[in-house]
């Protein structure tokens, strides 16, 4: 009997986690399993690059993981990506304050109670312990709401500690930020305490996620085909029949199963009547071609700054800002000029601005509001056989890499919950998906 397909569209880390998952469950005996990517690279909003400006590879965006996201360090792990991380022994954030001069390193206990905002030299300086108590608010559960419905969103604790926490989790002024989204986010990290807060950071998000995930997948039969944009979806009743792909043209047979990880806007486009969050976030990114100074923290958190994390590699030092919207207008030399001027103040550098590139994410995110979150789909869709990913579904979380994962691999199990299901009765119309396609040289450009 023919192998049941699984074809999973989109090859960003939600796809890729769902190709790894089903591999896993299966073994490439078991299932086929065939992952289309519209782009001629695949990572989706998680990759690198090699930018012809500076002369190097670099990332499109700086993405914080934690030693606590259980599904990405798994995900790390299985693909064999550890090795192109950075995780350091024990939680600690340095930050710099550029309008006061004031530094600080915030160092939380390894266990959940935390002892550390009774230590002055652990927490944030001008902020008693009561104050750093801020986020207990978000832990009581309850409807979703404003986080300013909660908890106060001012004073030295929120500006110093709260407000760059949840505006990197949210990638939104917290105060309008969703209570839900942001108790999920503390309750899987500082309530843990810091043995799930420390920094894991990708010395190449590509090198650390995408490469290890395509040789895994390749050396287990699986296929990634790249440039492959999916035109349209073809329906029998309840059941997806056809993906339509322009030149090529994949038949999916009565036990076949289809995950969609596209953004939201694809999705929606695909699947008739889907709802998904309308509004988004930007974040902006910029790269200096200059080596830190020695010393220099992997990461530096900054206040009183347009600059918010300074992240420090080998080559060169990479500079985030969440919730960019505001900063979109400005042209791209002007950013990094205004970016370098707070790098060079926060490493007290008298150097000219080195070689840059800024890179502009429009929507990065969804905007992680009460209102949006609730727009988020489930994983499961009214079709029998097709599936949701990505960070944008109802995930529980904010859009993170985490979230990506989580989604993933949820999605490969419930395509393994439907194949169980249908097992017996799968047979005439599954096919093989080296049999999928109509031959054209060009499509199959870029398989491993």
């Amino acid at each position: 009997m023919t192998r049941p397909v699984v074809h999973i569209v989109g090859a960003g880390l939600a796809g890729l986690a769902a190709a790894v998952r089903l591999i896993d469950a299966h073994g490439p005996a078991g299932v086929e399993v065939v992952v289309y990517e519209a782009a001629r690279q695949a990572g989706g909003r998680c990759r690198s690059y090699y930018d012809s400006a500076l002369g190097m590879v670099i990332d499109n965006g700086n993405h914080l993981m934690l030693s606590g996201n259980r599904a990405a360090m798994g995900f790390l792990k299985r693909v064999g990506g550890l090795g192109a991380v950075s995780i350091p022994a024990r939680a600690e954030y340095p930050f710099a304050d550029l309008a006061t001069g004031e530094r600080w390193t915030l160092r939380p206990n390894a266990g959940p109670i935390p002892w550390w905002i009774f230590v002055p030299g652990r927490r944030v300086p001008g902020a008693g312990w009561r104050a750093h108590l801020g986020l207990a608010a978000l832990l009581r559960g309850g409807a979703d709401r404003r986080i300013d419905a909660v908890m106060s969103c001012e004073g030295v604790a929120y500006e110093r500690l709260w407000r760059p926490f949840l505006l990197a989790a949210l990638n939104l002024d917290p105060a309008e930020g969703s209570t839900r989204l942001a108790g999920a986010i503390v309750r899987e990290s500082l309530a843990r305490g810091g043995a799930a807060c420390r920094p894991v950071v990708a010395d190449g998000l590509s090198a650390a996620l995408i490469e290890p995930a395509i040789a895994y997948l390749a050396a287990r039969g699986a296929f990634v085909r790249l440039d492959h944009r999916l035109r349209a979806i073809s329906f029998d009743g309840e059941r997806a029949a056809a993906l339509d792909f322009g030149d090529a043209r994949a038949k999916l047979g009565p036990a076949d199963q289809l995950i969609l990880a596209t953004p939201a806007p694809v999705a929606q486009d695909l699947l008739p009547g889907l709802t998904a969050p309308t509004r988004h976030r930007a974040i902006l990114n910029a790269h200096f071609k200059l080596a830190p100074p020695p010393g220099a923290p992997k990461i530096l958190g900054l206040v009183n700054a347009t600059a918010e994390w300074i992240f420090a590699f080998e080559n060169r030092i990479s500079v985030t800002v969440s919730a960019a919207d505001a900063l979109l207008e400005h042209g791209r030399e002007a950013l990094a000029e205004r970016l370098w001027a707070d790098v060079a103040k926060a490493y007290a550098l008298a150097k000219p601005l080195p070689s840059w590139q800024v890179i502009k994410e429009k929507r990065a995110t969804f905007a992680a509001t009460p209102e949006e979150n609730a727009l988020r789909p489930g994983q499961d869709t009214r079709f029998a056989n097709v599936t949701l990913a990505g960070d944008w579904t109802d995930t529980g979380l904010p859009a993170t890499i985490e979230g990506a994962i989580r989604s993933g691999e949820r999605a490969a199990d419930l395509a393994t919950q439907a194949l169980k299901g249908q097992a017996r009765r799968a047979g005439d119309g599954s096919t093989a998906a080296q049999e999928s396609f109509l031959e054209n040289p060009r499509k199959k450009r870029g398989n491993p």
